[in-house]
């Protein structure tokens, strides 16, 4: 069988660099089953413009990967790519075995900023790397639906939640004084309005070869996609306010989803004077990605052979 997508520029540990088998993740997940179609070139697909569909293929990635047995998420919600969304996490345990290379990987503490109703950076992270995880976000019933996401599967110990009660904050309000965390990651929202987000949405559906709906439902709800001001303005607030907590977290993370935001992110950080800036570039097939970490604290010497 042939592979649903082009997959082979994962990161080599990716579980999924091979694309979808389907008769496994059907397996895994029999209501899968009713969504999946030959696609124009013959091989097993879904149609990933039908929510119901993409849903459905990711309650089997997880259960099938990582060990997820029960997932899901409200109506209108931010259904996320899974294999990308692992991606990040691999290349965070890199960013941590090259810089750390002694760091026990279950002392590891992982703070997920927006972690949505969807929690996949936790579950992954939690599954893949054992690292105790805590999810942020400022949407009170996606915090519920992760809370019942995380005690169905009995991951208590692992990740915890925590409301950020100032929409216009990221760490502040969230990292308790005396708090250490290990990374940060993100994945920023990334129009400046609802309007925007609204053409982004239709643009999606296009790109699908559907006819979009009038109202905003392929994506994620406004607020995980909206920031005043947009990524540049979210990335800029993100950037100021790490350096108040420079001593309570090692590397500070975000996806950029616009390259051409990257010059400001590399002159807001020279500003807070940051220590070591490193950005690690991403693919899945054809789209291309980068997260950009920061620290502002010293590296570690290297051991002589």
């Amino acid at each position: 069988m042939k592979p649903d997508h082009t997959a082979s520029t994962l990161h080599p540990r990716n579980l999924h660099r091979a694309g979808y088998d389907f008769a496994v993740l059907v397996q895994a997940h029999p209501p899968l089953a009713s969504f999946v179609r030959p696609n124009a070139y013959g091989d097993a697909s879904i149609d990933f413009a039908n929510p119901q569909a993409v849903k459905a293929l990711n309650q089997a990635l997880l259960k099938q990967y990582y060990g997820v047995a029960e997932w899901d998420i409200p109506k209108h919600y931010l259904c996320p790519p899974i294999p990308g969304r692992a991606d990040y996490v691999h290349y965070l345990a890199d960013l941590l075995a090259e810089s750390h290379p002694d760091l026990n990987p279950e002392q590891v503490r992982l703070l997920d900023i927006g972690t949505g109703a969807n929690l996949v950076y936790p579950l992954i992270a939690a599954h893949a790397y054992h690292w105790e995880c805590l999810g942020v976000d400022i949407d009170a019933k996606a915090l519920r639906n992760a809370q019942q996401i995380v005690e169905e599967n009995g991951l208590q110990q692992q990740i915890a939640l925590r409301q950020q009660p100032n929409p216009a904050s990221i760490f502040k309000g969230v990292i308790l004084p005396g708090e250490q965390f290990t990374l940060t990651l993100c994945n920023p929202p990334f129009h400046a309005s609802a309007a925007e987000a609204q053409a982004g949405s239709q643009r999606k559906w296009r790109g699908l070869g559907k006819r979009p709906p009038q109202a905003l439902n392929f994506g994620g709800q406004s607020n995980e996609l909206v920031f005043e001001g947009g990524e540049a303005a979210f990335l800029s607030t993100m950037i100021s306010e790490s350096k108040q907590f420079a001593k309570q977290c090692l590397w500070f993370t975000t996806l950029v989803s616009k390259a051409s935001n990257l010059p400001l992110v590399y002159r807001e950080l020279k500003k807070v004077q940051a220590v070591t800036v490193k950005t690690v570039e991403m693919a899945q097939g054809q789209k291309q990605s980068r997260f950009v970490a920061w620290t502002f604290q010293p590296m570690p010497a290297k051991k002589r052979i």
